[in-house]
């Protein structure tokens, strides 16, 4: 093996989370869903968080995601410190540096808007003008060039899960989040949609994942465990 250079450029970080902790409060009792965070999350890579129900991974997902605040602790999207941002600027940051996936593939899209639109839609959203040319890139990328006129409801599972891929990384964000990506489909629709977030992980993109599927750790380039909202693993 070749020795790694002491002058090696750091992998930029797409997210990070420091000494993270988030409390709730039930009917007089304070229950910790994650306590004392540490995880770094490369732009490039599949990370997946995993642990038993109650473990605190969905707890995570949503404060990467800006949708909940850390009780205490840091979170980082790129280099940007997001604990004093205010909720329009974390709108914007949701906006244009991250993408999210739900379990469901179908929940992912909108019923009346074939895959082409799907993608310009997505693009507005993001605040950018829909590119022809990028918009047929990822449909082909994502194995879907023969499906741009078909709506959600004519398109698989596995489809309909590669389109959300497309849709979430339309304009290049930061960091997608993706609970349980694979979880309704079969073996051949969920290994396309592992390929595809390597592929695009090729491109910069930082995909954060849910997932208790063999099939995910096999192709993860790091790995977050959890249990009872504290790190037990961590590479």
């Amino acid at each position: 093996m070749a020795p790694v250079s002491r002058h090696a450029a750091p992998v930029p970080l797409a997210a990070a989370c420091n000494d993270v902790t988030k409390l709730y409060h039930l009917e007089g009792t304070t229950v910790a869903a994650l306590d004392g965070v540490d995880k770094e999350f490369p732009a490039g890579a599949v990370t997946t968080v995993v642990g038993p129900s109650g473990s605190g991974k969905s707890s995570l997902l949503r404060i990467l995601a800006l949708v909940d605040r850390p009780s205490t602790g840091s979170v980082r999207i790129r280099r940007e410190e997001v604990g004093c941002v205010g909720v329009r600027g974390r709108r914007l940051l949701r906006r244009t540096e991250i993408g999210y996936l739900f379990q469901d593939p179908a929940a992912n899209l909108v019923g009346s808007l074939d895959a082409t639109e799907q993608l310009r839609f997505a693009a507005r959203l993001r605040g950018l003008r829909p590119d022809p040319a990028e918009v047929s890139r990822l449909l082909t990328l994502l194995g879907l060039e023969h499906r741009g006129r078909h709506l959600p409801g004519q398109l698989s599972g596995g489809e309909q899960q590669r389109l959300a891929v497309a849709c979430a990384v339309t304009g290049r964000p930061s960091i997608v989040i993706a609970d349980e990506p694979t979880a309704e489909l079969d073996s051949a629709s969920a290994d396309r949609v592992l390929a595809a977030f390597a592929d695009l992980g090729g491109e910069g993109v930082a995909f954060v994942l849910s997932s208790h599927d063999p099939r995910v750790l096999e192709r993860t380039d790091h790995l977050l465990r959890l249990e009872h909202g504290r790190t037990t693993e961590s590479w």
